[in-house]
């Protein structure tokens, strides 16, 4: 059967139709970023591209495309045998690879001499890539968001994870790129997807909500840990109508010990964090927070935290950067239990229109 060849806007129009998205560059190119929901069946592995672009450069292109035809036709023996052998005559995929070249034509070639109905997306992730930072260009500018504004401990996250839970359309940029923002915000044993990688999660995110319904999202800085947001959606979000979440100091100190455990059960971590902060606060007092977190005194770093350091900051730079931070839209209160955040969820959704 004929391969069918799609331009990049075609195949993203109709991705979720495809029986499998499968990606045939390396491992490696895979992790960085691929699109949503694809496999990888690799026609090179790593090493075998380092060994073909060796060859290519060191010998000849000629001697390289051999070598390259046979390790790619020995790899596309395996992915048939793994991964097509149960498929049924309809299954139809679409297949990409850098530039839509040799890689992804080789496996199509062959799945359609098989008599599958193959797609391959013209131009490739390059291709792909290119229509997500279009995309990214105007994120946001036809959704309605609300966000929830309150300063570091006021359990925003959770009520966010409790808007979506619910059943509201929630942007969880803290989720998307595995970070909780600050210095102390990535979790022991992660780690941050590549800034392509975090582009795509939120171009699948933002293209599937509903426009005439309210998304909620935090009141995020442009960067979340490394990763950047996007210039346009962040300045959508800055004009956006805010909904104030409040939180009692002492309540908040209670929130973040339990929400911050690992640093809690290990003080030299939470100390090594804290050196971050050494410019901004100067070594005597970050010593200081290092010696009573070592004595068992972390609740107490955590209340000056925020009330000389964390505090400070967000407000000044609400006040600068969210148009609508004095007027909000809707207030809500909690104290952390779960009794007040379904209260503060309820609030807010019964007041959303």
């Amino acid at each position: 059967m004929p391969v069918i060849t799609l331009a990049a806007n075609q195949a993203l129009a109709q991705i979720e139709h495809f029986d499998a998205i499968v990606d045939a560059r390396s491992e490696g190119e895979f992790a960085l970023d691929h699109l949503p929901g694809a496999v990888n069946w690799p026609s090179l592995t790593n090493e075998e591209r380092v060994l073909v672009g060796t060859e290519y450069k060191q010998i000849s292109p000629f001697v390289a495309q051999k070598r390259g035809a046979a390790l790619v036709a020995r790899n596309i023996a395996r992915h048939i045998e793994r991964e097509v052998m149960d498929k049924t005559k309809d299954w139809s995929p679409l297949i990409y690879c850098w530039r839509g070249g040799k890689r992804s034509g080789s496996l199509a070639l062959v799945l359609g001499q098989i008599g599958f109905r193959v797609h391959v997306l013209e131009g490739g992730y390059r291709a792909f890539r290119s229509e997500v930072v279009q995309a990214l260009e105007s994120a946001g500018s036809q959704l309605r968001f609300q966000v929830l504004c309150g300063t570091t401990g006021s359990g925003k996250s959770r009520l966010l994870q409790a808007l979506g839970a619910a059943g509201a359309q929630v942007l969880d940029l803290e989720e998307i790129a595995q970070h909780r923002g600050s210095v102390l915000g990535l979790l022991p044993g992660t780690q941050q997807p590549s800034q392509k990688k975090f582009e795509t999660l939120l171009w699948n995110k933002l293209r599937q909500y509903d426009t005439s319904r309210p998304v909620f999202v935090e009141s995020e800085s442009r960067t979340v840990g490394q990763l950047r947001v996007p210039e346009r959606l962040i300045q959508t979000m800055r004009a956006a109508d805010c909904v104030a979440v409040d939180m009692p100091l002492g309540e908040r100190v209670s929130f973040l010990m339990r929400d911050y455990a690992h640093f809690v059960n290990d003080p030299e971590l939470f100390c090594k964090r804290l050196d971050a902060l050494r410019d901004a606060r100067g070594h005597q007092v970050v010593n200081d927070w290092h010696q009573r977190a070592l004595s068992g005194q972390t609740s107490g770093v955590v209340r000056e935290l925020l009330e000389t350091h964390y505090d400070p900051i967000y407000l000044k730079s609400m006040q600068r950067n969210f148009s609508q931070i004095n007027t909000p839209k809707l207030r809500v209160s909690w104290d952390g239990t779960q009794a007040s955040l379904q209260q503060a969820v309820s609030r807010i959704l019964s007041d959303a229109p």
